[in-house]
């Protein structure tokens, strides 16, 4: 069993029966009265995110996660199916843990955030920026316009991506995967 002292952010901890991350917490000595934590959780299973506070010194319960690396395999329609990089064994994912799969490709790496003591996937973080190649776009003419304008692009994992209109067919392009916009 862990305290209020313990409490940092990315800290995962059972709470409420279900396990939450912490997001954001702000140690608080008013002064009259004993000192608090007030803290943001997000719930890992639903993403929703709640404000909390502990009493200073109250116990909380400090769940095991660990970070490991896999590689997207495949899509079917049981989900979305990942191999354990060190171990070779598969994991298949619902598509609601997978934050973007539009933009997965076969082979992408991905870290996931694993229960220690069931082994259950919680989330499933794909790299901030990736490279894909664009398989068609209409072509852009000069002086089309006067200020920043974008048009689509359809990329090698089948997403539609909006672009500048210097960027032609064939062309590799960075992503931001958390908001799925050219970089």
């Amino acid at each position: 069993m862990a305290t209020t002292a313990d409490i940092r952010n990315g800290l995962c901890i059972e709470f409420n029966n279900d396990l939450y991350t912490i997001v954001e917490f702000q140690h608080v000595k008013p002064g009259k009265g004993g000192a608090f934590v007030r803290t943001k959780l997000k719930n890992l299973k639903t993403g929703k995110v709640i404000p909390n506070t502990f009493n200073s010194g109250a116990r909380i319960e400090i769940a095991r996660v660990e970070r490991r690396a896999f590689q997207f395999l495949y899509k079917d329609d049981m989900g979305y199916n990942f191999m354990n990089n060190e171990t070779f064994e598969q994991v298949t994912l619902d598509e609601s843990l997978v934050p973007t799969p539009e933009l997965l490709k076969e082979g992408q790496g991905v870290e996931m955030l694993i229960h220690a003591e069931t082994e259950t996937p919680l989330t499933c973080d794909m790299p901030a920026f990736i490279e894909l190649e664009i398989t068609y776009t209409e072509p852009g003419f000069k002086g089309d316009t006067s200020t920043n304008a974008m048009k689509p692009a359809t990329v090698e994992t089948g997403a539609v991506i909006q672009v500048p209109l210097f960027v032609n067919q064939g062309d590799r392009i960075k992503i931001d995967t958390r908001n799925s916009t050219y970089v």
